[in-house]
């Protein structure tokens, strides 16, 4: 177990922000986990963050804490019945490259939710979705490291109390759990996801004629490649906001006053407005003000085109929020994390 003080973590976060954190190590194993915890309890009980592809956090300050960096590996086909494959994956496996291995070996239902940046322990915590497909679908159970009581822990599905980008990890049980391992239900007969987005367009102008698991990959990547900013030349953690939910009612009066409004149909008599619409209707996409800015092919996401701050970033999604309450009366909600 190697500590590093005084360390900084740009290269660990998509957004590219220089900031520094107290103290900092990786763990590739229980035991080094385990040997960490002990000594943030010596510490006076340091400040803990596990950071996994750092693809959904705003640094906004220096971290005075300690930097868990989940490198735990690999990847298992631990059991199947008649319908399902149960494939297991340790946290810190890239998330695409699991997506990837399922691909492979013909394991559907995540194909919906390629290219997504991140790690395979943070898609439980945000319920990760695409294109009509979230974690909670395909979820099966979860390992978690409990930090205080110093133990391994198991969660089944309705234990995460999963919705729209949420978990309890978010919420009753944010910072005291590890996440270790994601074990996954995946279908062994496909049931294929296309009426979301632009998928079928994007499969027909592939000339797919027969669908797989592999062909919609394949359109997904292409569709978010053509939309989605590189982090490794632009700096950005994805999709900043959440998409708000409305009562129906009152999605109809919005109408009136904005005919072109769009809508989909959501729980609980409730729709789903897609924020990107409403951002970009508030005259913020393609913004830019010094490194920090707004998407120019997608509203929805925040950018650092070189030297912003956390704070530019911060501030920018303040005004952009700001707006967007005072056109349409919806607050947006973000989806990244912000320290």
């Amino acid at each position: 177990m190697q500590i590093q003080q005084n360390f900084s973590l740009k290269p660990y976060n998509t957004f590219g922000i220089n900031v520094q954190a107290a103290y900092f190590s990786n763990f590739a194993s229980l035991d080094e986990l385990a040997e960490l915890t002990e000594f943030c309890h010596k510490k006076n009980k340091l400040p803990q963050l596990v950071l996994g592809g750092g693809s959904n956090v705003l640094f906004t300050q220096d971290f005075r804490g300690i930097i868990l960096k989940n490198e735990l590996k690999g990847i298992d086909l631990i059991k199947e019945d008649l319908s399902y494959y149960y494939v297991k994956s340790a946290a810190g496996e890239d998330w695409h490259r699991f997506v990837l291995f399922c691909i492979d070996n013909n394991y559907a239902g995540v194909e919906n939710l390629s290219l997504i940046p991140g790690n395979v322990g943070a898609s439980p915590i945000q319920n990760i979705g695409a294109y009509g497909v979230e974690t909670k679908d395909v979820f099966h159970e979860l390992e978690a490291w409990h930090l205080q009581d110093k133990k391994l822990v198991t969660f089944a599905a309705e234990d995460c109390k999963f919705a729209y980008r949420d978990s309890v990890f978010k919420t009753k049980y944010k910072g005291q759990y590890v996440i270790t391992s994601v074990t996954f239900r995946l279908l062994k007969q496909p049931v294929y996801q296309t009426n979301y987005g632009a998928i079928e367009q994007e499969l027909t102008a592939m000339g797919i004629t027969e669908l797989s698991i592999k062909a919609i990959s394949d359109a997904v990547i292409k569709i978010r490649k053509s939309k989605l900013p590189d982090p490794e030349v632009i700096g950005n953690a994805g999709s900043f906001f959440k998409n708000p939910t409305i009562p129906a009612s009152r999605f109809e009066s919005l109408k009136i006053t904005h005919p072109t409004l769009p809508g989909y149909p959501a729980v609980d008599d409730l729709v789903k407005i897609p924020a990107g619409w409403l951002i970009e209707q508030c005259g913020w996409k393609g913004y830019r003000k010094g490194d920090a800015g707004c998407h120019e092919k997608q509203a929805l996401v925040l950018v650092n085109y070189r030297n912003a701050s956390g704070i530019d970033i911060y501030t920018l999604s303040n005004e952009i929020m700001h707006s967007v309450e005072t056109t349409f009366g919806i607050l947006l909600e973000r989806e990244v994390n912000i320290i």
